[in-house]
């Protein structure tokens, strides 16, 4: 039994520190164009353009991060600026309709996260 539960505990604080750094947290720039495309009703033209907004960001906050060397100030200091630029970018493809919606999800994931819920998927939301 004490084998049991030290297993046990063990197994929760992998999981802890990895939810901590992110782990499985991030999805791909298509896995998020594709909630997009479920939350606002993409077209597929929409959908392609949107996955392209979504990589470039990819590639650039991977370099901020290599850049920042674990410096977390620096990282968030740098790609707050590049996530309001993106958000920008998707919005120019959407309808005003859509816009609005996606306006709506960036807030409510924003809200999770600053009450330690994480900023994951808010596939919830249809």
């Amino acid at each position: 039994m004490k084998k049991f539960l030290l297993m046990c505990c063990f197994l929760m604080g992998i999981a802890a520190v990895s939810h901590a750094q992110g782990g499985g947290m991030r999805k791909s720039p298509e896995e998020r164009a594709k909630d997009l495309q479920t939350q606002l009703k993409l077209t597929d033209d929409q959908t392609t353009k949107v996955t392209a907004v979504y990589k470039e960001q990819a590639t650039k906050m991977d370099s901020v991060r290599t850049a920042a060397n674990g410096d977390r100030d620096a990282m968030r200091s740098a790609m707050m600026p590049m996530r309001k630029a993106t958000n920008d970018k998707i919005k120019a493809i959407l309808t005003p309709e859509q816009a609005t919606a996606f306006d709506k999800i960036q807030k409510d994931m924003m809200d999770r996260m600053r009450q330690g819920g994480g900023g994951g998927s808010s596939g919830s939301q249809n």
